[in-house]
């Protein structure tokens, strides 16, 4: 008993031999050096921890399963040793290996095996001198590889990558992980989060691989700005999930897939954008809507999503995109002219066929662009009308008839905006920040009206009051002269003149409609937007020589132009475009006074006009270089949030003849309460075709199909996944076939298999007898057999390239062929090869054959490379 617990107790010391015997594949020796024998299995010594891990990661990167199975049975291998060693299966893709030693995992830990240790690895001190990063688990290497396989294996036993933490998280975990290692906690987070976004991830574990994908790019571009040091490793994560939605949508089939994605008729669905209505015949477009709000420019721009755009967009006027420009500009000049006919038989006639064609999102983007000019030449009338009558608009006598016809526009766009709140949401309608521009334009043009009407009002209330006569001619009868500078008159001009210059800005929203003109708005927003950044910068460097400047100048009056901060500012601002003078800065009674001053002018005449002027001038182009290197993505972008706003229900009627209600709204008004009243407001779903490329066991769960039948669109996502992870196994099988290594790789075993064979044949014939009878029918049988092997490696039938990417060919001397003939005859050739020159003894040579192996690096044959050996026993 004493040498029993003596014998399980002793730690086993690692064998020096052990790794040549794994090298070599003798599985025999390793046995030997493990004492497999006694069926115990031994502990290890903590010291030789390293070796052991690398002789069993050996033997799985060899392919030695035998070995690794004599390993696992002889050794006891602890949690964090099989961890390694399944990172290192996953890493050479070899399910099998995988499989065993999951199942050894659950024989030591049982059926409730803790997955969650996998993502704790990073506290142990064992894995620095591994090859694989901190935090990497078997699951997340499988899913950044891409191994459907492994990944279907893992998951199905539990395994699961938990979604990392806020990055300002302060939880005991997240704690204790900084403050053991900073850079571990890093390095394990961006490795989760490559797990998470893999294709083979999102594929498998998500109901919705589609969505899965917008939400997690999205997290990904706000954690890039969150955490800059890993910017560009959170970036490629999110074009990873960005070519992975588009990849999945470019598995559709036929127009009602495309249709299904497209679409979300769901109504428990959680897509924010369900809820908002289009016309009548026009999808609601949700997910594409989710996807520009993500601003998912690679799935919007896709030809799918675009032909659905164009085709919704034209409705059944099929010939409008085929038409010439020059017929679509007449067609706009006739909208234009008839506008108020048309809108009049729209009025009187919606569901007529020309109210109808009025309801197609091309015909009513034109019919509201039409009335946007309308609105442009009333402002310019206006401002005729304000050259004309000039005495009168300087003074209190002006007239409001003269300069308020655009109110009508204003009051009709301020109602177009608050149904465009009702209909889109309050959160969705600041999304689009030309609907803040739109907000600010019409609160400066109503500010403006209320500003000029109350003066009228002040003036016609203090006249009727006899105690206030001054007021009274101020408000009446004062010239400009004498109005203070917060005269509301004054401050209703200026805000009439901002808004004027913000209306015809405006006019550019409807630019991305053409494809010149919508590349040139998007690359002049992104140079306004640079133009801001370094207004920054220029602010900065202009306040610092501003205050320096100046407080030179300040003690000294001898200078007019400067000392003062808005004399100095005015220079200094004219000075970076070269219409300053220079002699400002001269003051030749204060010499050192002087002195600096021009240092200090001419530091700054340096850095602005030299250095920052040029440093814009690159900005400006390297902003519109961007912009033309991928302007179909950026134009196909815009263009799809301009058609995307023309095909939501109602708005059909342009401004201002919108605010005149319409017997459509009224029964609209009615039959929705009476709806409400009655609750015969239940809709039925839209009843769809099953899926049939797809097994109805994969699609439904398993489940019957009553209640437990999956949703279409679930459906369809399940079915646009199966078909990508079939596409990816194909195309993962091709490339491995196409890889070089593993054509060498199955050389080496080929010529690894016929130097074997070769060794087993010069044995037999060593312990074979003397006699050269039995001799010669011993070697006659070996030759047939060989040549009967290689028999499928003929010239005439080459082994395929797709297959091992090795190729045999034979070819034998013609004697060889002739006694070959006289072996299948039955015939003694023992005494012709004694007379064969160089034939000593059957034991001692053999008949030599030219063996060719050729590495196929292509299915061409001119592109092959050969090798000859000549094998002699």
């Amino acid at each position: 008993t004493d040498d029993w617990r003596e014998i399980v107790n002793k730690k086993l010391h690692f064998p020096p031999e052990l790794i040549l015997a794994i090298q070599e594949g003798n599985a025999a020796w390793v046995d030997g050096l493990l004492s497999l024998g006694d069926g115990i299995i031994r502990q290890l010594d903590e010291s030789e921890d390293r070796l052991w891990r690398e002789a069993l990661n050996l033997s799985i990167r060899l392919g030695r399963e035998d070995i690794m199975s004599s390993l696992l049975l002889g050794v006891k291998f602890d949690f964090r040793q099989i961890h390694e060693a399944l990172l290192v299966a996953v890493d050479t893709n070899q399910p099998l290996v995988v499989k065993q030693l999951l199942d050894r995992l659950d024989q030591e830990k049982g059926n409730k095996m803790d997955v969650r240790s996998f993502s704790m690895a990073i506290f142990d001190h064992s894995i620095d001198d591994s090859q694989f990063a901190p935090g990497v688990t078997p699951l997340t290497l499988a899913c950044q590889k891409d191994l459907y396989e492994i990944v279907m294996m893992l998951t199905q036993r539990g395994h699961d990558i938990p979604l990392p933490h806020a990055i300002s998280c302060t939880c005991l975990e997240c704690r204790n992980a900084r403050q053991y290692d900073l850079l571990k906690f890093s390095l394990s987070r961006i490795n989760t989060y490559r797990g998470i976004a893999s294709r083979a991830y999102l594929s498998i574990t998500s109901e919705d691989a589609m969505l899965s994908a917008f939400h997690l790019s999205r997290e990904l571009r706000k954690l890039s700005n969150k955490e800059p040091e890993f910017k560009p490793q959170y970036l490629a994560l999110e074009q990873l999930c960005q070519e992975f939605a588009v990849e999945l949508l470019g598995m559709c089939r036929n127009q009602s897939e495309v249709s299904t994605i497209l679409n979300s008729a769901e109504e428990d669905s959680e897509d924010e954008l369900d809820e908002q209505t289009f016309e009548e015949g026009i999808p609601n477009l949700a997910r594409l809507r989710l996807a520009v709000n993500y601003n998912q420019k690679q799935f919007v721009t896709h030809p799918i999503c675009q032909q659905v755009l164009s085709s919704i967009w034209c409705g059944n006027l099929s010939g409008w995109r085929g038409s010439r420009t020059t017929w679509k500009l007449l067609v706009s000049l006739g909208i234009f002219i008839t506008m108020p006919v048309l809108c009049l038989v729209y009025w009187i006639a919606p569901k007529s066929k020309l109210g109808k064609m009025l309801k197609i999102p091309v015909i009513k983007f034109l019919l509201h662009s039409a009335s946007y000019m309308w609105f442009l030449i009333t402002l310019l009338s206006e401002s005729i009308f304000m050259e004309i009558y000039r005495t009168d608009f300087a003074s209190r006598k002006q007239n409001l008839l003269h300069n308020s016809l655009h109110m009508i526009w204003v009051v009709g766009f301020f109602w177009f905006e608050c149904k465009e709140v009702w209909i889109e949401g309050l959160k969705s309608y600041f999304l689009d920040l030309w609907n803040i521009v739109d907000m600010m334009v019409l609160s400066m043009y109503l500010a403006s009206f209320t500003l000029r009407v109350l003066i009228m009002l002040r003036g016609l209330f203090l006249c009727e009051d006899p105690s206030t006569p001054e007021l009274c001619d101020y408000f009446t009868n004062s010239i400009r002269e004498n109005w203070k500078q917060e005269d509301p008159q004054l401050i209703a001009e200026i805000l009439f003149a901002v808004t004027s210059l913000l209306s015809f800005t405006r006019l550019a929203y409807i630019l991305p409609a053409h494809e010149s003109l919508g590349t040139l708005q998007i690359s002049m927003g992104r140079m306004i937007d640079d133009m801001m950044r370094f207004m920054f910068i220029l602010m900065i460097i202009g306040t610092a020589f501003l205050c320096g400047i100046n407080n030179i100048y300040v003690p000294y009056v001898v200078s007019p132009h400067l000392g003062r901060l808005n004399e100095t500012f005015n220079f200094l601002f004219w000075t970076m475009f070269g219409m300053a003078n220079q002699e400002y800065v001269d003051m030749p009674d204060f010499i050192l006074a002087e002195f600096v001053g021009r240092i200090f002018y001419g530091i700054f005449t340096l850095l602005i006009v030299i250095v920052l002027l040029n440093m814009l001038i690159a900005m400006i182009s390297n902003s519109f270089q961007r912009i033309e290197d991928d302007a179909d993505v950026e134009w196909k972008f815009a263009r799809s949030k301009l058609y995307l706003s023309y095909f939501r229900e109602g708005l059909t009627m342009p401004v201002p003849f919108n605010i005149i209600p319409t017997p459509k709204a009224m029964f609209y008004a009615l039959r929705s309460i009476f709806q409400k009243i009655c609750c015969c407001c239940n809709k039925k779903g839209p009843e769809y075709p099953p899926i049939t490329s797809v097994s109805g066991n994969m699609l439904n769960g398993g489940k019957g199909q009553g209640e437990g039948r999956a949703s279409y669109r679930l459906q369809v996502t399940n079915a646009l996944v199966h078909r990508y992870i079939e596409a990816a196994r194909r195309e993962f099988e091709e490339s491995k076939r196409k890889d070089v290594g593993n054509r060498i790789t199955e050389l080496n075993k080929a010529v690894g298999r016929v130097h074997a064979e070769m060794q087993d044949f010069h044995q037999k014939l060593q312990w074979q007898h003397k006699s050269e009878p039995d001799q010669a029918n011993i070697l006659g049988k070996y030759i047939l057999g060989a040549k009967n092997n290689f028999r499928d490696f003929n010239k005439n039938e080459p082994v395929k390239c797709e297959n091992t990417g090795l190729q045999i060919s034979m070819q034998p001397k013609e004697e060889d062929l002739e006694k070959e003939a006289d072996i299948q005859a039955g015939g003694d050739v023992s005494e012709e090869r004694e007379e064969e020159p160089g034939f000593e003894s059957p034991t001692e040579t053999l008949p030599e054959e030219e063996m060719t192996f050729e590495t196929v690096s292509t299915c061409d044959e001119s592109e092959t490379n050969s090798t000859d050996y000549r094998v002699t026993a």
